[in-house]
């Protein structure tokens, strides 16, 4: 119910997707409340109509109806298919994040939530974001599970280490709207809360230029030649290690035959487990990085190696 009337019985709907999760979410309450009532009706009904009078009655036998059967059978499995496939629709758009937008960083340890924004900034507890554009959020624990929940923008995930995950959402209103983690982490996990900060693109950009703060590409290419990567990891492939340029995203042909996709979970695990997947060609001299590295660095690690695309393919030349 809107915050105008009084009374509030659900969230406030403050993003792109929170109104066809709730369209959805309604439309499942009405559907069984509809049911619920009917299938008691008709029991209190049969109950009534068809109860036993005297001692002499005796039911008449029941010889079946086609016609009923298919109808009780063909009614739900159409309204089930109905609401897979509107269920369906909805789940891909949740869970694909648009190209375009801008991409965060979150860390969840006990009991905080540490965030790192496109440009750099850094912020625990808060998260300043622009509205009407696409906020992708890739997120890590750095302990045990922890789940990233903003009721008003419907937005739930479960964050897990030694792992890679990411949600999105588009804030629709200026505001300030609640942030909890809603899987139990500990003894101080009902004070594991934070905010997320709406803002005007205007205002959201004037906020960012009052925190000068280094990219995260920028902070993991002087990581990445501070461990010593660049010379395995020459550009030219040239080196004991492949390429990394264009790898993100892309698919890495391994040895044994297998293939994968260098997303983000691909690439950390390479990064502290070298030995777990090795790429078709190079053999595995890569020491691991655990204990060197945390979250945060990985997570600049991972943005320096997106940031490596490959070269544009030179134009054909004219007749």
């Amino acid at each position: 119910m809107d915050t105008e009337t009084g009374l509030q019985l659900f969230p406030e709907r403050a993003s792109s997707v929170a109104g066809d999760v709730d369209a959805l979410f309604y439309f499942l309450v009405a559907v069984s409340v509809f049911f619920v009532l009917l299938i008691f009706g008709l029991i209190a009904y049969f109950v009534w109509r068809y109860r036993r009078r005297s001692p002499s009655d005796a039911p008449a036998a029941i010889h079946g109806h086609l016609g009923l059967e298919l109808l009780w059978t063909g009614v739900p499995l159409v309204l089930a298919m109905f609401i897979f496939g509107w269920g369906a629709k909805l789940y891909f758009e949740v869970f694909r994040p648009p190209k375009e937008g801008l991409d965060f960083y979150v860390v969840g340890k006990q009991w905080m939530w540490k965030v790192q924004h496109p440009t750099g900034q850094r912020e625990i507890n808060e998260m300043h974001v622009p509205r009407g554009i696409p906020v992708k959020v890739t997120m890590t624990s750095e302990d045990v599970i922890h789940s990233f929940f903003v009721p008003a923008f419907r937005v739930k995930r479960d964050v897990v280490p030694g792992r890679f995950v990411t949600a999105w959402f588009m804030a629709t209103k200026v505001g300030e709207y609640h942030l909890f983690c809603s899987q139990y982490c500990g003894t101080a996990h009902s004070q594991m809360t934070g905010k997320i900060v709406v803002l005007e693109p205007a205002d959201y950009s004037a906020w960012l230029s009052g925190r000068s703060a280094e990219p995260p590409a920028v902070a993991g290419k002087k990581l990445f030649d501070k461990l010593g990567c660049a010379t395995c990891h020459q550009q030219d492939a040239s080196g004991r290690g492949p390429s990394l340029l264009g790898v993100f995203g892309s698919k890495v042909q391994l040895q044994g035959g297998g293939k994968v996709v260098a997303d983000e979970t691909y690439l950390r695990e390479s990064v502290l487990s070298p030995q777990a997947k090795l790429v078709a060609g190079y053999e595995g001299i890569m020491p691991t990085f655990t204990g060197q590295v945390d979250e945060e660095k990985l997570l600049d690690l991972i943005a320096y190696i997106r940031s490596l695309a490959l070269p544009p393919a030179p134009a054909p030349r004219q007749p």
